[in-house]
């Protein structure tokens, strides 16, 4: 069952003196988060009357804070969005809801293992998967390596090269 509510960044710092925050957004592309009207923070919605992307950062302005004491006190906040607020177009998908998924050789179907974790590189994402043993394979998220993703099935086709 997917989540109603999903993990989208983290309050870092703040930005001037009249309250706004820093974000560091989890999301492909940081301008997502500006077109989201209520954040969830510590499990409140939080209105966001502003907000605009810096080098990589969202910067925003929250209902209720209005001066940097305030802004603050807010680092290292979790922001969530709920899924109904975050439409995604045809195909594409939250790394939240491909954690778990069963990693299948695309080649021959012999399982790999399971999706563990998903790490943003500068140059693409990695998937984590753990093997059978515990061990860990690191799979790039390009089209040479990453074949498919299965969200109804719950399972992701990758071809596999020597060493990998």
């Amino acid at each position: 069952m997917k989540k109603e509510f999903l993990e989208a960044g983290r309050i870092v710092g703040t930005h001037g003196v009249r309250g706004e925050v820093r974000v560091d957004p989890w999301c492909d592309e940081p301008e997502f988060l500006l077109d989201i009207p209520v954040w969830y923070i510590d499990g409140r919605a939080v209105s966001v009357q502003g907000a605009r992307v810096h080098k990589r950062l969202v910067l925003a302005k929250l209902e209720g804070v209005d001066d940097i004491n305030a802004a603050q006190c807010m680092r290292g906040m979790m922001i969530a969005l709920r899924r109904a607020d975050a439409p995604l177009p045809e195909g594409r998908f939250f790394v939240q809801d491909i954690l778990g998924f069963a990693v299948v050789d695309d080649a021959t179907g012999a399982p790999v293992g399971r999706l563990k974790d998903v790490w943003r590189q500068p140059a693409q994402e990695v998937y984590v998967v753990e093997g059978p043993e515990g061990e860990e394979r690191l799979i790039p998220n390009v089209p040479v390596f990453v074949k498919g993703v299965d969200t109804e099935g719950e399972c992701i086709r990758v071809a596999l090269i020597e060493g990998m």
